[in-house]
């Protein structure tokens, strides 16, 4: 896989400098101590404000965890590992000494092995040099039932913030320790995920097939608790929310979700999944949602996780509290979308539908080709452009066919307004918008006769798209068709006028206009533009009589 990364060994350093040059960083600083002390600090913590600092860390790859959760009502110290390591005794025993006063600090750590020990030992030495210190482990993970030790995962985000908020209220460390303690033990995350990750690992491969996902997985790139064939999201998010709702106690207690984005699955697809998640039994038993967002990664994982924490007043309360870290993006009361109603919008069958025997055969011909020549068109789009040309001109067809019996196929002027509409209401894509100007434009115009309406439409295409004859789009094929149109030529010449200018494309080399003008020269040569290609070819399925 590519990355952008000077060097492994410097990957995390310089990460955190980009984390205090941006303006997530703007309170934050650092201890001078690379590359084997990487701790984060606010840059406003005094620690004789009687407060009690919360620290937590580990190894790097979890962004925003932990760097990004540092910050006023969360964490006063982030402790940096390198990747998937846990940060060394030194290391924590010194973001320790730099934000602890005499209210003592909290550590909030993950259920590693690596963890436990690095941050038991430094807290350890801590209490050595008269320091209180107190430590919370999560272990969240519900994917290993009977296991000892439930690793931890995205929940530890929920406990940053629960914590956070208690330490900045000006709590006790006890009163602190026991809140956080109490929130661990209430809350549980599942993981589940399409790809395991790549630890920058030059013979990376994966273990997963193209058909096969991941449930119950760890952040470190460790397998899942079982293999899954692949689904739906509906399916896959219920497969996820299922383990959870069964790992819940009995009752019908009020919970908060966390949505979290384990690395690479786009802001779509993860907003899908909030939704999927609403159609599950489980979303009965939410009351509050933070996310969809990345909070714990890892890397670049193609998955998510849900954590859910039963809720007291108290605990609702600390979740929902304001904070500094632009991270957490906050937690608010889960519920139905909210929807108004459209404003009234024009009448796409203004006029009264009537018929023209030939005209309607012609469009029955002409929505038939540009079906057929969807996947045709897609491919040759795909050389040059976005891949969906086809299917945008299919689109268009589908909805001008099915429209057939409402139009007035015997009124030019009536029957180019209701397209005009019916397209801006129905048809996608930059050419369903421009055919739809042509037809709105055409059947507003004073012209007596439709073709010259048309030149009019095509004016305007010209004009609100940006494209001329010769910049290599549709209006190649097009203009030179509706010239021969107004100019009373006969059929023959207007399919021979439109099929010159889109083969005339395949020589123009660079465009000018259009997706494709974004492609570098040489790439384009003997390749036809899709959009006058389709043109021509609707054009030919139009010969009277064929």
């Amino acid at each position: 896989m590519k990355r952008f990364f000077n060097t492994r060994e410097r990957l995390v350093p310089e990460a955190l400098e980009g984390l205090l040059r941006s303006p997530a960083g703007k309170d934050l600083c650092r201890l001078d101590g690379y590359p084997d002390i990487k701790v984060i600090l606010r840059r406003d913590w005094e620690r004789g404000a009687g407060k009690v600092a919360v620290i937590s860390g580990g190894g790097s790859g979890h962004e925003p965890a932990h760097a990004g959760f540092v910050g006023r009502g969360m964490l006063t110290a982030a402790v940096c590992g390198s990747l998937f390591a846990s940060p060394g005794v030194d290391a924590i025993l010194a973001g320790i000494l730099a934000v602890t006063g005499e209210a003592g600090c909290l550590l909030v750590v993950k259920n590693y092995t690596g963890d436990r020990l690095n941050f038991g030992l430094a807290a350890e030495q801590a209490r050595a040099l008269g320091l209180k210190v107190e430590m919370v482990i999560v272990g969240d993970d519900i994917s290993l039932p009977g296991h000892r030790q439930a690793r931890g995962i995205a929940g530890t985000v929920i406990v940053h913030k629960a914590a956070g908020h208690m330490a900045e209220s000006g709590a006790s460390l006890e009163r602190v320790a026991a809140f956080a303690a109490d929130v661990a033990a209430r809350t549980r995350s599942i993981g589940l995920s399409l790809s395991d990750c790549d630890t920058y690992d030059e013979g990376h491969a994966s273990r997963l097939a193209a058909d096969e996902g991941e449930l119950g997985l760890g952040i470190h790139g460790e397998p899942g608790a079982k293999r899954i064939a692949l689904a739906d999201a509906g399916g896959l998010m219920t497969l996820a929310a299922d383990a959870l709702l069964a790992a819940l106690p009995e009752g019908e207690a009020r919970h908060a979700l966390m949505l979290n984005n384990l690395g690479t699955t786009p802001v779509i697809e993860m907003s899908l999944l909030l939704e999927a998640f609403a159609a599950t039994a489980l979303a009965r038993r939410v009351a509050l949602v933070a996310g969809p967002a990345p909070f714990m990664t890892a890397l670049d994982m193609n998955g998510f996780s849900l954590t859910l924490v039963e809720l007291t007043d108290e605990i609702a309360a600390s979740l929902q509290a304001d904070v500094a870290p632009t991270a957490w993006t906050g937690m608010a009361p889960w519920q139905e979308p909210t929807v108004i109603a459209v404003p009234d919008l024009p009448d796409i069958f203004a006029a009264a539908p009537s018929n023209n025997p030939a005209l309607r055969d012609a469009v029955q011909r002409g929505a038939k080709v540009l079906l057929e020549n969807e996947e045709a068109l897609n491919a040759l789009d795909a050389r040059i452009g976005d891949g969906d040309a086809g299917s945008t001109f299919a689109e268009t067809a589908r909805v001008i066919d099915g429209a057939l019996d409402r139009l007035p196929l015997a009124d030019p002027q009536a029957l180019m307004q209701t397209l005009g509409r019916l397209l801006a209401r129905h048809a996608g894509g930059s050419s369903g918008a421009l055919l739809s100007i042509l037809f709105a434009t055409a059947g507003r115009s004073e012209q007596a006769r439709w073709e010259a309406a048309l030149l009019e439409g095509i004016a305007a295409m010209q004009r609100y798209g940006g494209a001329r004859e010769g910049d290599r789009t549709m209006l190649d094929a097009l203009i030179p068709a509706v010239r021969a149109l107004d100019a009373g030529a006969a059929w023959a010449e207007v399919v021979r006028a439109a099929r010159g200018g889109a083969d005339a494309t395949a020589k123009m080399g660079k465009a000018e206009a259009g997706r494709a003008s974004y492609i570098p020269d040489g790439q384009l040569d003997n390749v036809p533009d899709p959009g006058a290609e389709a043109i021509a070819r609707l054009f030919e399925a139009l010969i009277p009589g064929g």
